[in-house]
């Protein structure tokens, strides 16, 4: 069976690229980058082949393009021609051969999920799919209601799959403020699990609970105040969002239900939403590297989970183009101090500029003021994980200490029984290093906390460690401070290093619920 069009995308599957799983990319011809393939799609040339018809489409047709010369795949009940784009395609024909005359929604889900098709794929539409409707085995014999209710028979079909409580809300008003309560029926909720945007009169809540995602969307029935603040007390799993009134009236009732409200799905089924944010500051970290301050809308509150990352996205001549990121903190060590409540207002990303990239550059030249749709938080990290480990390694290449930072944050403020953390960091030279003085500092100030860089084009000066992650040098790295010492390690970088990585600590014994790969 195709899939079923969602009007939520992108629809989340997995993670957008999983370390151990990570998706190669091939190297493409001259003249066929993403800007060209852009460029070819404002041209006007007829890519679909249809002179600018829509039309629908039969399984029974789609099968029948399945060459490379025309190739047409079905995404979320959206049919499109990529023979032309088959030459542009990143990750190469053969995957996107792969979906050739068939949906390849599932696929895209897994490798691409994070990308807007829509956008880039808009001149390629040939239709939509025709689906079948579905003809009931005895036409004749209808679903008997009784007051309302099915038959027992009928509801086991409709019983939820396992997972955590279906949670519920309630509402309550004083003369100046309206609250909603939310009963999650769990206790590890905390801040970063709830996500809250504030549009005119519509109010959307998601909170996360397990692998689950619960939804209160409301089409407010009086107006309130931007400002609104939100609170979990976690020993009861309840949360409560406390809305300022502007006039101070009674409300006979909170509003009225928007799209999925009171909904209560996998977050693998839930789509991706995005606030405008606005550019506050950038600065230099390296010769390449940008922190980037974000402040989020004074109507949102959105705090990202250790270890989680965010899409950023930008219009690019025309185009959406949509990449993840991990936030840090605004220094490194202005994060080390006991954990107290974030103002929940700025979001920082250290950024590094591909001068011949598409949507770094792009980025980079942002003026103060402007703005970046920043989407709400994925990734599959669990902190649970952590819990009770005494010694944690950590290994990163370039960028790929940005997850490290929380990661860091967390180990030296909230572990117990963390006895040791030590830091492998790859770069290319001594200017790459992100953080360096930060990074020696913190080291010296927290003597649990050590680093160790690692240069691959050194200068004859350099006196410390030099090469590529090997088997000697984590040999060296991953040293226990007692015998039988819990452990964990995390790992991020170009896909080729952690991959490698990966392999590496395989090789040395570790298991895999001792290591996560972040995705760089």
């Amino acid at each position: 069976m195709l899939n079923v069009p969602s009007q939520a995308f992108p629809a989340p599957g997995s993670q957008q690229r999983v370390a151990s799983q990570g998706r190669s990319k091939v190297p493409l011809k001259q003249g066929r980058s993403l800007m060209d393939w852009i460029r070819l799609t404002k041209s006007g040339k007829d890519l679909t082949g249809l002179k600018g018809r829509l039309i629908e489409v039969t399984e029974e047709e789609l099968k029948t393009h399945n060459k490379k010369d025309d190739c047409w795949i079905c995404i979320r009940g959206l049919v499109y021609n990529v023979s032309s784009y088959m030459e542009y395609h990143p990750g190469g024909e053969d995957e996107l051969m792969r979906a050739a005359g068939a949906d390849g929604t599932d696929l895209f889900n897994e490798v691409h999920r994070w990308v807007n098709y829509e956008s880039m794929l808009k001149e390629c539409l040939v239709g939509r799919m025709a689906v079948k409707p579905a003809v009931p085995k005895d036409c004749h014999e209808g679903k008997k209601v009784l007051n309302g209710m099915l038959p027992k028979s009928q509801v086991t079909d409709t019983l939820p799959r396992e997972g955590p409580s279906s949670p519920s809300y309630d509402w309550f008003q004083t003369e100046s403020s309206v609250t909603i309560a939310i009963y999650t029926k769990q206790k590890n909720i905390s801040l970063d699990s709830v996500m809250v945007d504030l549009q005119g009169d519509s109010l959307r809540a998601e909170t996360f609970i397990q692998d689950h995602s619960y939804l209160i969307h409301i089409g407010l029935s009086h107006e309130v105040q931007e400002n609104f603040s939100v609170r979990v007390i976690e020993n009861v799993g309840k949360v409560d969002i406390v809305l300022q009134k502007r006039e101070n009236i009674s409300w006979k009732c909170l509003g009225q239900p928007l799209e999925k409200h009171d909904s209560f799905i996998p977050k693998e089924d839930t789509g991706l939403s995005y606030r405008r944010c606005q550019l506050i500051s950038k600065e230099d970290v390296t010769h390449d590297t940008r922190l980037f301050c974000l402040m989020l809308p004074p109507s949102t509150h959105l705090q990202v989970p250790v270890g989680h990352h965010v899409y950023l996205k930008l219009s690019v001549t025309g185009a959406e183009i949509v990449k993840p990121y991990t936030p840090v903190s605004a220094s490194l060590l202005s994060g080390f101090r006991e954990p107290v409540p974030p103002p929940n207002k700025y979001i920082y990303f250290l950024i590094k500029i591909y001068p011949d990239g598409l949507f770094t550059p792009e980025l980079d030249r942002l003026q103060i003021g402007d703005f970046v749709s920043v989407s709400s938080p994925e990734g599959n990290f669990k902190l649970s994980k952590l819990q009770e480990v005494e010694d944690l390694f950590l290994l990163a290449a370039g960028t790929g200490l940005t997850p490290m930072v929380n990661v860091l944050n967390h180990a030296l403020t909230c572990m117990p029984s963390l006895r040791k953390v030590k830091l492998m960091f790859f770069n290319k030279t001594e200017d790459d290093i992100i953080w360096r003085c930060e990074l020696e500092k913190l080291a010296f100030k927290d003597k649990r906390f050590d680093t160790e860089f690692v240069l691959s084009a050194p200068s004859p000066e350099w006196n410390g460690k030099q090469g590529h992650v090997s088997p000697a040098l984590l040999s060296e790295f991953l040293q226990r401070s007692l015998e039988n010492s819990r452990v964990f390690l995390c790992i991020c970088g170009p896909t080729p290093f952690t991959e490698e990585g990966i392999r590496l600590l395989h090789d040395l014994n570790f298991s895999n619920d001792e290591i996560h790969g972040f995705t760089a």
